[in-house]
């Protein structure tokens, strides 16, 4: 560390935010708690006196924030197009089932859009709701730039789709590198494979080379409409026979169908191979540590337990599967199998708003109807809008870490106003009915939302005015 950082990291100010509930998410949730941050990083995580102490005892001065609630850290939105924000009238409507929503999408993208001003109202909504990061899928190149320009943490993905073989070797590649070389490095960046039914095997098998070549992230749809799931096969498949498991067993439908050289997951469907999209891409190497999936509805156990394997996070978006009149995801079975789990809000083109507590609440009910009644359900789903968003994009770690509120992480922090005097039942009111509850959102140390109004530059709040060793006097959390 040279002397100049030595002298920043000791002058910066101290902010305390302190709170009736701290939830750190790799610690057990504090009851009086508070968070000391100094120049965009966490100083200290603990109860409030011994916080507070911690300063004292070594001279330095500090101010505080008394908020009332719960303080958690920033969430994280794990799966959105912020550029389809104003598409809402689609979400706001009721399908039968993917095609129909398809359909509506389509007609309304076709419109004219400000793709860049639709993205940014996006990014203010997620900073009015306490989010922080964002796995951001981005269609059209003008929404590239949205998550740097709002100062929001996560990743920009290219969203790449609709390459058949030969157009791809004679020019999708070239192209797609062009594309993601003008993706902003700031925060993050990644590629989309859209979905195994829009690209071709060709595309699928290059797309996570060029990712991992450059040390970036993979981000797909998975397991969204119903026809990605397994099948069963309804007869042998004319000139195949002579295809190793084709035809010869009870369970040829699974069988080996890269062996058949089929072009796309929809021609290894019409040949009659039942394998599930997430085993076929699986096959084709997209899956990783370095990977994460949205949806995840239409898996089996096998498949499940194939994304265990690989390390691959699934960002669950019940809201979204609901307007477009799919299943429930099996939000009980990944929690019952271990299975690692973030939240998304997907877009307002296919939900209701860009709140990630909302899809919380939507999942403790699903998971409550599917079965679930271990006594962990509350703080799990708090940890997946928050460290598991962040584990899926690998932010959960390294020196710009998220997620969590630990020695040294960035300093993303949201508060929800919750009424509960104990931490169980605060944590049951966040997670039973958190939306709309953020009054707080801070992004690297910056209060940049409050009671719903984004503040549009760094540090336009300041924090409360206090004696150089003392906090400020605060009013009563019941008066704020």
């Amino acid at each position: 560390m040279s002397a100049a950082s030595v002298v920043r990291a000791t002058t910066a100010p101290v902010v305390v935010h302190s709170a009736r509930v701290v939830v750190p998410m790799t610690a057990p949730p504090i009851a009086d708690g508070a968070v000391a941050v100094q120049d965009g990083r966490i100083l200290h995580v603990g109860d409030r006196s011994w916080v507070v102490d911690q300063l004292d005892s070594v001279g330095r001065p500090w101010s505080e924030r008394r908020w009332r609630g719960a303080l958690l850290p920033g969430l994280v939105n794990a799966h959105t197009h912020l550029q389809y924000t104003g598409m809402s009238g689609v979400g706001q409507r009721q399908y039968a089932g993917f095609e129909a929503w398809a359909a509506a999408f389509n007609e309304d993208y076709a419109l004219p859009h400000d793709w860049r001003a639709e993205a940014s109202a996006g990014a203010v909504a997620s900073l009015a709701a306490g989010v922080t990061s964002v796995a951001d899928v981005v269609t059209d190149i003008e929404a590239a730039d949205v998550l740097e320009q709002h100062g929001l943490g996560g990743i920009a993905y290219w969203e790449v789709m609709d390459w058949e073989n030969a157009a791809w070797e004679s020019r999708g590649r070239d192209q797609v590198l062009d594309e993601l070389a003008r993706i902003p490095t700031t925060p993050g960046a990644g590629l989309s494979p859209h979905a195994p039914y829009s690209l071709d095997v060709a595309p699928l098998l290059e797309l996570p080379d060029i990712v991992r070549q450059r040390g970036l992230r993979l981000h797909l749809h998975l397991g969204e409409a119903a026809f990605e799931g397994e099948r069963i096969a309804l007869g042998p498949v004319p000139g195949l026979e002579g295809v190793d498991g084709v035809a010869r067993s009870a369970d040829w439908h699974t069988a080996d169908w890269h062996l058949a050289n089929v072009p796309s997951f929809r021609a290894m469907r019409a040949l009659g191979f039942g394998a599930s999209a997430t085993a076929f891409v699986d096959r084709l190497g997209v899956l990783g540590p370095d990977c994460h999936i949205a949806h995840g509805v239409y898996v089996t156990a096998s498949d499940r337990a194939l994304l265990r394997a690989r390390g691959t996070t699934v960002a669950l978006c019940p809201r979204s599967n609901a307007v477009i009149g799919l299943d429930p995801p099996p939000v009980a079975d990944y929690l019952r199998e271990g299975s690692p789990i973030a939240v998304g809000t997907d877009s307002l083109s296919s939900s209701p708003s860009l709140d990630p507590m909302a899809d919380v609440t939507a999942l403790h009910r699903i998971a409550r109807a599917q079965g679930y009644g271990h006594r962990d359900l509350h703080e799990r789903l708090l940890a997946a809008v928050t460290l598991g968003g962040a584990h899926a994009m690998g932010t959960a770690v390294g020196p710009d870490r998220v997620g969590h509120l630990a020695v040294g992480a960035r300093a993303d922090l949201a508060v929800f106003d919750v009424d509960a005097r104990t931490v169980p039942d605060a944590l049951a009111e966040l997670v039973e009915d958190g939306a709309g509850r953020a009054v707080a959102t801070v992004v690297r140390g910056a209060v940049r939302a409050t009671d719903g109004v984004v503040h549009p530059t760094a540090g336009a709040v300041p924090p409360t005015a206090a004696h150089p060793m003392h906090p400020a006097p605060t009013r009563p959390l019941e008066e704020r």
